[in-house]
């Protein structure tokens, strides 16, 4: 039943954040994603349920803002840093992992008797995972600073990026016929597309890459909050709606490129907060709409095509990438990390989808097949990490199957033979980040014979190529331990971010030298707690160390003034 009013926006606002609030709450209490809730919301005030409905349309309208404003925060956050410290494993991964889910997608399509675009569309939609669920689930587990979250998230960057090329690329093909042959006028048509896309991008990169930054820098110089959040958000609205307008691009470019271009400004972090309220509340009314537009019956209409989703979600893709981190050269514990986060969808398929349909190259059954499989998903999301968890703990109680995943027989996971016999009185450094670099300097100061254990390969490389001893793998593996030379170590520095790998790492070095001094970061007192009762040598904390050395200024002031 459809309820008379007055005031649709205000209705469907106040009905969508409601609801969303309630439904998110019971998702939390649940330990499951609130985006599930989010959905269930847009399900319950949608029209292919019994009870209220609000207007869909004001809703879509709305969805629209969340989309701008989602693609803004990925913009904003795209660190190119990030992407090039894993390139080597990030480029291929993705690209690979989303080829083989695209192929599985097509595969699906032809055995619902679809057409191969519409079974090109599933399958893309189907390879590219949450950014949002994502995050939080490394931040939950202490992960993204570590290599294994760094790893995952260059991953998701290549997977954003190629989607992002793919929101211009779709409808350009469509407009043109799309088949497999393209005719003359369809193949002018493609290239204008291209040109005013290359167009845009180049205006973006050369003078939005200066403008926004120093337009920004004026609005701060007001010290007026408001007019630096207006001027936020009539850049992110204002560049999508342009961009749509003149070049023909989605509304999804023109606001990813507008959060890249502030993020050069040295306000990106002052952006970034006045941005996020409005992002998540936008975001959350994007997820409802998307609920809203999902038909139940599907689940009782086509019960294996939905299964068959979401196994491509959860085990084809998921299986394609944990092949694929094994394959580069990287441990069980990075395989699992990737494979298991990846194993959900979220925001970007249903901004494909959604594309697909209006432009009727995807049936509404294959946009009802990915907003369940995304349900299910990242339902099933700390389900699959658990999982993850209990192989990865499995493995490591069998010495066999642990040195067949983890030590790798290549060039990087060994030390030369005249590097060995060059060592004395070695330092291992476990981690090299940015605590562990500070702890190198230190070390290599004190000519002090060095060798550094990184999962990082591609930083292995570095390292080696400027001449230090390093060694890829996993430092929680006494095979590895051994490879550093650790009968050659007085001591051992564990600088890695994950509490949980440090202990294993504290865990593996007393077994492969009882007598080794052993030296681990710690974040917290109750780390501190636990590191002691191992008999760890010393343990520090950055408050611990704060403290220590503002107190030792102001005694020695003090003492300055007393003399």
């Amino acid at each position: 039943m459809a309820i008379p009013h007055e005031l649709p926006l205000i209705t469907t606002v106040t009905a969508g954040l409601g609801m969303a609030f309630v439904c998110g709450l019971i998702a939390s209490k649940l330990r499951i994603s609130p985006i599930v809730g989010y959905l269930v919301a847009g399900i319950i005030i949608g029209p292919q349920t019994p009870g209220m409905v609000v207007d869909i349309k004001i809703a879509e309208e709305l969805s629209e803002i969340g989309i701008v404003l989602l693609m803004f925060g990925v913009g904003l956050h795209f660190s190119l840093r990030d992407l090039l410290d894993v390139k080597r494993i990030a480029l291929p991964g993705a690209v690979g992992q989303m080829c083989v889910a695209t192929l599985m997608g097509v595969g699906l399509a032809h055995v619902l008797g679809w057409t191969i675009e519409a079974g090109v569309m599933l399958g893309l939609a189907l390879s590219v995972a949450s950014t949002v669920v994502l995050l939080r689930s490394l931040e939950e587990h202490s992960m993204l600073q570590t290599t294994n979250g760094r790893i995952a998230i260059g991953w998701l960057i290549v997977e954003d990026l190629v989607m992002v090329f793919a929101l211009v690329l779709i409808p350009a093909f469509a407009q043109t016929g799309y088949g497999p042959f393209l005719d003359n006028d369809a193949l002018s048509q493609l290239f204008v597309a291209m040109g005013k896309l290359v167009l845009f991008v180049t205006i973006m990169l050369v003078a939005g890459k200066r403008f926004l930054p120093w337009l920004l820098n004026v609005v701060a110089a007001t010290r007026s909050r408001e007019l630096f959040t207006l001027a936020v958000f009539a850049a992110a609205i204002g560049i999508a709606f342009g961009a749509a307008k003149l070049f023909g691009v989605s509304f999804a470019l023109g606001a990813f490129f507008s959060g890249m271009m502030i993020r050069e400004s040295n306000l990106n972090h002052e952006v970034a907060d006045r941005a996020l309220p409005f992002q998540d509340a936008f975001a959350v009314l994007f997820f409802v709409a998307v609920g809203m537009l999902f038909n139940p019956a599907i689940l009782i209409e086509q019960p294996w095509g939905v299964a068959a989703v979401v196994g491509i979600i959860l085990f084809g893709k998921s299986l394609a990438a944990f092949l694929i981190v094994l394959f580069c050269g990287y441990p069980l514990r990075t395989a699992l990390i990737v494979s298991s986060g990846l194993a959900q969808i979220g925001e970007f398929s249903f901004i494909l989808v959604a594309m697909g349909v209006s432009l009727e190259l995807l049936p509404t059954e294959g946009r009802d097949f990915v907003l369940a499989g995304a349900l299910i998903s990242i339902g099933l999301n700390p389900v699959m990490y658990w999982a993850s968890q209990k192989i990865y703990g499995y493995v490591e109680s069998k010495p066999h199957l642990s040195n067949m995943f983890n030590v790798k027989d290549d060039d990087l996971a060994h030390l030369d033979r005249e590097e060995r016999e060059s060592l004395k009185d070695t330092v291992i450094l476990v981690g090299y980040g940015r605590v562990g670099r500070y702890i190198a300097q230190s070390i290599q100061a004190a000519h002090i014979d060095l060798v550094i254990i990184e999962n990082n390969r591609e930083r292995v490389e570095a390292l080696r190529s400027n001449g230090q001893h390093a060694v890829a793998g996993d430092g929680g593996h006494i095979a590895t331990l051994q490879e550093a030379a650790i009968d050659k170590a007085t001591a051992i520095a564990i600088a890695v971010p994950d509490s949980f790998e440090a202990r294993r790492i504290l865990d593996a070095a007393r077994t492969a030298k009882p007598d080794i001094q052993i030296l681990v970061r710690a974040h917290n007192e109750e780390e501190m707690s636990y590191f002691k009762k191992q008999n760890a040598d010393l343990v520090i904390t950055g408050p611990q160390q704060i403290g220590h050395r503002m107190a030792e200024y102001l005694n020695q002031l003090h003492g300055k003034r007393n003399s």
